[in-house]
């Protein structure tokens, strides 16, 4: 499988660097197909989906991913 890489983006305000995420370390909490995995790389965290590994990774920075961390645990993405 083709590891993807970041593309700049012309995106105002748009402050992350092109990542290298070729040799990244992916990591998932399951082991089931197409779940989310993330890798910790030059200080950022890289999140994709790992059913589609080609596709585009978010990334994020350190205050961003706790953000998202704290909130996804209080429930503020479930859609239930």
């Amino acid at each position: 499988m083709a590891e993807s890489t970041t593309t700049q983006h012309a995106f105002a305000g748009w402050d992350k660097p092109n990542l290298d995420l070729s040799g990244a370390d992916w990591r998932s909490s399951s082991q089931g197909a197409g779940d989310v995995q993330i890798a910790f790389v030059e200080g950022f965290i890289a999140m994709r989906n790992g059913g589609r590994p080609e596709a585009p990774s978010l990334i994020f920075t350190p205050a961003e991913w706790r953000a998202f961390v704290v909130n996804a645990r209080e429930g503020e993405f479930d859609l239930t």
